[in-house]
């Protein structure tokens, strides 16, 4: 590694790993979650706020940036930091993820994706080498290759030509970044492994990936409809395989669950938008698992949303009140349980590193997973 980049592992427990992402900015301790700041902010918070719940990296969206404000206006108003007033490290995805998502408006080919805006219907055109510009030109910290994301189901044809394509966009996101030399003298660029559910179209992907050379990998095409049993059953084959002196981020997972069973199998970094999208929607989670704040039975509970966490959520507000902002549709309501669910999901992520260093995590997972499978049922 470099001084740009550096991956120190501190401790380790079977598979799983505790350590720091060392980075220009500032430090990233493992296993780390990242909060989902989509078009430029993590909805209904502040970015110190964000900080504020044990936060170390954010992640940016490369395709929402791309449309609105675009990242050249971004680049010419000081950088995506700047913008959002977030001094720390910032992830960017490829954009890929949702391009393939955009079925009806996208039309792929060798050369990259042509879709259409779902902002007014523009043709645009994302390439291997567009999506390492727009990266650039936001400041992203830690780059993401752009890629296919292999749908699930796929057939094991299907899902040997999406990889393969996704290797080929490997090495010329590889060529890309390195292109932008400023920008990549002090910023780091992931490889993203697909295959789909095969064992050996993720080993070929891992080989290829290797061969580009890269600070870091993801796994991708999981957290798509295939479930958490097939999920981990696909990290059991391929984790083993991953480059060990580099972080293996788990893309777009997941439920606290998923995240626990994934750090046993040796992952480093995850994002998901549940936290903040169940903060708007009214569902919060507690260490005895989810729990609807819409529901009746919290209308007159002077509990705290969880008794064991400290934000300002459970520290001055009842679940009464709560409760009452979800149903009356109040703003509020959706910036307190946004907060609590990221400093859960935070504290989560802190209970893992001190298990794994306190070498107790075997300990802990059973723990926390019947703790989790209780549910939140005790009598006011």
């Amino acid at each position: 590694m470099t001084e740009r980049f550096a991956f120190e592992i501190d401790a380790t427990e079977g598979a799983a790993r505790t350590g720091t992402i060392r980075m220009t900015r500032g430090d990233i301790r493992t296993p780390a979650f990242m909060p989902v700041g989509t078009a430029g902010t993590v909805k209904a918070m502040m970015p110190e706020n964000v900080r504020s719940t044990g936060a170390d990296i954010l992640l940016g969206n490369t395709y929402h940036l791309m449309l609105r404000p675009t990242a050249e206006r971004v680049h010419r108003l000081g950088g995506l930091h700047k913008f959002m007033n977030w001094d720390r490290p910032i992830l960017t995805d490829s954009g890929g993820f949702q391009v393939m998502s955009l079925t009806e408006l996208r039309k792929m080919s060798e050369e990259g994706v042509t879709f259409r805006s779902h902002l007014d219907g523009s043709k645009i055109m994302l390439t291997p080498e567009r999506s390492m510009e727009i990266q650039r030109l936001l400041g992203s910290d830690i780059v993401m290759c752009f890629d296919e994301c292999t749908p699930f189901p796929a057939t094991h044809e299907e899902a040997a030509k999406s990889m393969e394509l996704s290797m080929r966009w490997a090495w010329r996101s590889r060529d890309g970044f390195d292109k932008g030399e400023d920008h990549a003298a002090r910023s780091a660029l992931f490889g993203i492994v697909q295959g789909g559910v095969y064992e050996d179209l993720r080993f070929q992907s891992i080989d290829k990936l290797t061969d580009v050379g890269f600070d870091g990998f993801a796994v991708g095409g999981l957290a798509v409809g295939e479930g958490q049993e097939t999920m981990f059953e696909v990290l059991d084959f391929t984790m083993p395989k991953m480059p060990q002196g580099a972080p293996r981020y788990l893309m777009g997972v997941g439920k606290p669950d998923d995240i626990v069973g994934a750090v046993e199998r040796g992952i480093d970094m995850f994002d998901c938008v549940m936290p903040t999208r169940s903060g708007r929607t009214g569902q919060g989670f507690t260490r005895r698992g989810a729990i609807n704040m819409r529901n009746a039975r919290h209308k007159d509970d002077m509990r705290p949303i969880d008794e064991a966490c400290g934000c300002p959520a459970c520290s001055q507000y009842s679940r009464a009140y709560v409760h009452h902002l979800i149903r009356a549709g109040e703003i509020l309501g959706a910036m307190l349980l946004t907060w609590h669910n990221l400093q859960f999901y935070q504290d989560l992520m802190a209970d893992l590193r001190e298990s794994i260093s306190e070498a107790r995590l075997g300990e802990y997972a059973k723990t926390f997973r019947a703790t989790y499978a209780m549910g939140d049922i005790d009598p006011l």
